[in-house]
């Protein structure tokens, strides 16, 4: 993604966004008309319903909305409209949020749940009102047409390969930590499975959370409570979940007083964790290429609100726990690391070496290459 496509996707997040409001209100209709049905659209005239978790993780904003809006306007020829609405991390408003989107006639819905079970009959709902529906980034329950993700066991095996290799010789020195992500997100429990088929016997396992809606404070207030069960000096190493609960932690070792800093992983590569990469607090994150996942799921909306097939689109199956041969495409991850800053979210321009080498990170940029 090059300069010039990162700000025609903030213009386009922009018109879509004065056009739907946050809350799904009135929407602007596409193409000067506007769709009286569910279901198949007439045209190119697509009516996308999007709903995304949260905005405690920076990537949902920055990336995963501009990066789908931008890829339906293309796919229509301008006529479609992404509807938006984010569920700030509450199960609850986002299975209201798909009825909003059902009584809007919206023709298909992209849904990023909040909790995969809750979200179930929901998505029944909107299906019986000939709506399909797209899993995106998680595994939604319920009759669900489509779902596009990372391979997560995967993530979890990048993450435990990286923390052993930063362990070295001394990975049974002492003891890590695991901090997971929230038992409501299906990807967590993913995660944690694929991190604890690399770390089994190879690591010994102090303590282990699983944290609350993945808040950074969770993860700091657990962090604590492991540093005062275990004792400062016998943590090696932290297996975090993401970069943001990273951050939480990395405070927590630092309040500690632990020095040096003990590896510690993460996911997302967001901006604040590639910096501590840089700085050398963090050891890596896991970057997962946002532009082909929300492609993907742009793809798949678009052609189901047609009535057409997706056997040109998808490359797998998946089975959820309620729906069996899921049509899917599984997007491949990234360790990230100081050594391929330059050849992952720069190259891809996903930010700026000035956007990461602040003044705070100079010096650090200049001793990994950056500047």
């Amino acid at each position: 993604m090059n300069t010039r496509m990162r700000r025609a996707a903030v213009a386009v997040a922009a018109a879509a966004m004065a056009a739907s409001l946050a809350a799904c209100g009135s929407a602007k209709e596409a193409g000067g008309t506007k769709s009286t049905e569910t279901g198949a659209a007439k045209g190119d005239a697509i009516k996308v319903g999007l709903l995304l978790p949260e905005n405690q993780t920076a990537r949902y904003e920055k990336f995963d909305k501009p990066l789908i809006e931008k890829k339906v306007a293309e796919l229509t020829g301008g006529k479609g409209e992404v509807v938006y609405a984010n569920a700030k991390q509450d199960a609850t408003t986002q299975n209201s949020q798909v009825d909003t989107m059902i009584t809007n006639k919206v023709n298909v819905l992209i849904v990023d749940a909040v909790d995969s079970k809750a979200i179930a009959g929901a998505v029944k709902r909107a299906k019986d009102a000939g709506i399909p529906v797209v899993a995106y980034d998680r595994l939604a329950e319920g009759p669900i047409d489509a779902y596009t993700s990372f391979d997560n066991e995967e993530v979890g095996r990048v993450q435990g390969k990286a923390l052993l290799e930063a362990l070295g010789d001394k990975a049974k020195d002492g003891d890590i930590v695991m901090m997971n992500g929230s038992v409501t997100d299906p990807n967590a429990a993913l995660f944690k499975k694929g991190a604890h088929s690399v770390l089994d016997g190879k690591v010994n396992i102090g303590k282990e959370y699983d944290t609350k809606e993945w808040k950074p404070e969770n993860a700091n207030t657990n962090m604590a409570g492991a540093i005062t069960a275990l004792g400062k000096d016998k943590i090696i190493g932290v297996y975090s979940a993401n970069d943001g609960m990273a951050g939480g932690i990395i405070t927590a070792l630092k309040s500690a007083g632990i020095s040096p800093l003990p590896p510690v992983t993460g996911q997302d590569a967001e901006l604040a964790g590639v910096q501590r990469i840089v700085a050398g607090e963090q050891f890596m994150s896991v970057y997962k290429p946002y532009a082909p996942e929300a492609e993907a799921a742009a793809k798949m909306a678009v052609a189901l609100a047609k009535g057409e097939k997706l056997d040109s689109v998808t490359t797998s199956k998946v089975d959820s726990p309620t729906t069996k041969g899921v049509p899917s495409v599984l997007v491949p991850v990234v360790s990230l690391t100081k050594n391929n800053i330059k050849d992952t979210v720069i190259k891809d321009g996903v930010y700026t070496a000035d956007e990461i080498c602040t003044e705070k990170y100079q010096a650090a940029c200049a001793s990994v290459g950056l500047k």
